[in-house]
């Protein structure tokens, strides 16, 4: 086998056996709204959930459909523009009515299809309006209707997010391609923003829960753009088995090489949805390494990268290292401390625990960087973690005050 590397463009359809699409089909006003993802065959499929206990009823609707699968399902059709979230047993079985229709379309069984929905919570879907567009859905295998199912899926979102590698396992190729939406309402524990993933690694549905999972915590449960936890998000893979390699099993270097580039592509997708927070100008990336654990640097990365008080220095290019040393203490971590360093850019700002001098005009122009790297060494172990975010600007409250409006 070689080393994962990054391919030319890869889009959610590279890998073998998938198809989709995206249509307007009137949920929202102007932009598409409406999308179908499908597998040429039984695919294996694998999602994790919000962790939110107000789950909607997509939500509820794709676990059953996974369990009753054991796994396998063939499609995944999701719409933007309104959540079906906190709307009672109406809502459940309107999203039971979304699966059955698009069942129907394709001429499969409504236990292998999945469903989600993203947009505003608590109001009820326009069924007549949906059911009709999914008669419009058309899925096909080229790069612009993939493109049209990332536009459809999309909501207060700036621009589509996709991403996709391709490696070798001996003389054949694997492909993992990815797309996702996500810019406000975002804190996961798990993952809060919609992720579909495709691959056509040949892998069972248990081993893939348990390669999603690892790659969801080195990923997207490391990004923080508000600290609001919504009640519709997911990541769901499906692997189509096209790529003619043998089954993928635990423990082996293909399975390795295989989360290593599921990860890769959580990660560039992760790290979109955080440079893309509602109003943000900055990513924010928080490197903590010297840690006593792994676990306990990512939970001091995502503090630091989540505090408002940081998220508005970088905002405002002030090199004010006195808010990040508040949100490490503010953790329930152990730490040293008199032992932590702290460097912004390129500048060391913090030896020890004791203030040092540094170049704030140099300091304030690299934070008006695309990206803010942030490094925080605790001196007190080999644990590293990461976690990634966006500056808090005028705009995110411009942007949510009159999100219904």
């Amino acid at each position: 086998m070689t080393d994962l590397t990054m391919s030319p463009p890869v889009s959610l359809v590279s890998p073998k056996g998938f198809h989709a699409t995206g249509v307007h089909a009137g949920l929202k006003r102007k932009r598409k709204d409406l999308a179908l993802l499908v597998c040429e065959q039984l695919a294996s499929a694998a999602a994790v959930y919000t962790t939110n206990q107000f789950q909607a009823a997509p939500i509820q609707v794709t676990k059953q459909t996974l369990q009753a699968s054991s796994g396998k399902i063939r499609a995944v059709l999701v719409n933007s523009g309104n959540a079906n979230a906190c709307t009672g047993d109406q809502g459940l079985t309107d999203a039971y009515a979304m699966r059955a229709k698009a069942a129907a379309h394709l001429g499969i069984e409504a236990d292998e299809v999945a469903i989600a929905s993203t947009g505003v919570i608590g109001q009820l879907l326009p069924m007549d309006t949906l059911l009709a567009g999914i008669e419009l859905l058309t899925p096909e295998s080229d790069a612009a209707q993939a493109e049209a199912f990332a536009e459809a899926i999309l909501t207060t979102d700036t621009g589509v997010k996709t991403t996709g590698v391709r490696y070798a396992d001996w003389e054949t190729f694997v492909t993992v391609a990815g797309v996702a939406k996500g810019s406000g309402m975002i804190h996961p524990n798990m993952a809060t923003m919609l992720g579909f993933v495709t691959t056509d690694a040949v892998i069972a549905p248990e081993l893939l829960h348990i390669a999603l999972k690892q790659s969801v915590d080195a990923s997207f449960n490391n990004i923080t753009v508000d600290g609001d936890s919504s009640t519709n998000d997911m990541v769901l893979v499906m692997a189509s088995g096209a790529s003619d390699t043998e089954e993928i099993k635990a423990g082996t270097d293909a399975y390795h090489q295989f989360t290593k580039a599921l990860t890769d592509v959580c990660t560039d997708l992760a790290k979109q949805i955080a440079r893309d927070g509602e109003g943000a100008t900055t990513l924010i990336e928080v490197n903590v390494v010297g840690a006593k654990t792994d676990e306990t640097a990512r939970i001091i990365a995502k503090q630091v990268v989540g505090s408002s008080l940081v998220k508005t220095a970088v905002y405002g290019k002030d090199a004010n290292w006195g808010r990040i040393i508040a949100a490490v203490g503010a953790t329930k971590e152990p730490i040293d401390v008199g032992r932590v360093d702290i460097q912004i850019g390129s500048q060391l700002v913090l030896s020890k625990s004791v203030p040092v001098w540094f170049d704030e005009t140099l300091a304030s122009a690299e934070m008006g960087q695309d990206v803010v790297a942030i490094r925080i060494d605790l001196n007190d172990g080999t644990g590293t973690g990461s976690a990634y975010g966006c500056d808090l600007t005028y705009d995110y409250v411009k942007i949510n005050a009159s999100y219904r409006t």
